[in-house]
């Protein structure tokens, strides 16, 4: 069944609840145990739902299968069984590829299965020694670049590739990327939130964008993972295992570069510009122009997520999307004229944030770094 969308924390949290009570003999028969805390599913996890129609509603539980360390992926909602499926599609198709130069290591399945109108996918949990972000700067740098190689290998060049992903991965155009960014700034600008300075930001990146159409179209084709962030790989032996496999479509290589160095901009400065000056001082000029326009699209996007955000947000919520808007609307003008982003505009923004997110949010955070 297709339920309601949840568009509260309050219906998030009234969802996981019952939805946890429902499922606690079906856990108990299948020797599926829950850890007590749940990272995926509290703080801010609800603003997915309430904003971003196309995801379903499923529950990332962390726990154990038959005394194994486990991720456990549940729903019970059309939307959210049909991400679950091609997720599994995703991850069982990229390991087949035969034009792909190298492969991810991924997680093991141990149980796939459906019961009483509940789909239930287990995958082993990858256990690693330190956090992505943990780790020095040079290994933080030689596993992002292995993990956009890896990526890059797999580039759809002739027609018997196209058709051979076509129905299974989303495919990325220039004109895509041209008519996702004009409707993202359509949608802004129809909210009160807008000013004349983010309105200036945007037509200025759209035209941007339209400029350089040529240059986008150049790079399309290749596997990139659209939200490659540390959360969504970990390290286990010197062995780099991607999650999240929903997220890979063959699109701009550099769009999975963009969402990572849009992330650090926050979290690591300085892998950030050693990321840059890689492309900058080993790649063609085009290919560093592709990364800012890509840089700039996902900047696009995420600000329409947190435009569309503010209705759904109240209290210290509702003050941080503002803060997140304005902050990420000024990244956007330092990036179009291709300055470095003022640290004190980044650590004044970090201030902010930590001071307004929750207590559940940031145990939320620290559970997925």
């Amino acid at each position: 069944m297709h339920s309601p969308i949840i568009t509260t924390q309050e219906g998030w949290v009234t969802y996981t609840t019952t939805t946890l009570e429902r499922l606690a003999p079906i856990l108990s028969e299948h020797e599926i145990v829950l850890d007590t805390a749940q990272p995926h599913i509290g703080g801010e996890r609800f603003l997915m739902q309430a904003v971003t129609t196309a995801h379903g509603k499923k529950l990332i539980l962390v726990g154990s299968y038959k005394g194994v360390r486990a991720i456990i992926k549940i729903a019970d909602d059309t939307h959210g069984i049909a991400e679950i499926e091609h997720e599994r599609l995703c991850r069982t198709m990229i390991n087949k590829i035969d034009f792909a130069g190298s492969h991810f290591s991924t997680p093991l399945e141990l149980a796939h299965f459906t019961i009483s109108g509940f789909l239930i996918s287990i995958q082993q949990f990858i256990e690693q020694e330190s956090t992505f972000l943990e780790r020095p700067l040079i290994e933080q740098f030689n596993y992002a670049l292995a993990a956009f190689k890896a990526q890059e290998s797999a580039h759809v060049a002739t027609y018997r590739h196209a058709r051979s992903i076509k129905h299974v991965f989303q495919v990325r155009n220039a004109q895509d990327y041209l008519q996702s960014f004009a409707e993202f700034k359509r949608n802004i600008a129809s909210h009160s939130i807008l000013t004349q300075e983010l309105s200036m930001q945007l037509e200025a990146a759209e035209r941007f964008l339209q400029k350089e159409e040529k240059t986008i179209e150049q790079y399309c084709g290749f596997l990139t993972h659209t939200d490659f962030v540390p959360h969504n790989l970990r390290i286990q032996k010197d062995n780099l295992f991607l999650l999240d496999y929903s997220a890979l479509i063959f699109g701009n290589k550099y769009e999975g570069w963009a969402r990572f160095l849009n992330f650090m901009v926050l979290y690591n400065r300085p892998l950030e510009a050693a990321l840059m000056a890689y492309v900058q001082d080993n790649r063609t000029p085009e290919e560093t122009l592709s990364l800012q326009l890509m840089r700039v699209y996902r900047l696009g996007e995420i600000l329409w997520y947190y435009v569309r955000t503010l209705e759904k947000s109240t209290d210290d919520l509702l003050t941080l999307n503002t803060a997140r808007v304005h902050f990420w609307g000024q990244v956007l003008t330092h990036l179009l004229k291709k300055e470095s982003i003022p640290d004190s505009l980044i650590t004044q923004y970090q201030t902010t944030r930590d001071s307004l997110r929750s207590e559940d949010e940031k145990k939320r955070q620290k559970g997925l770094h």
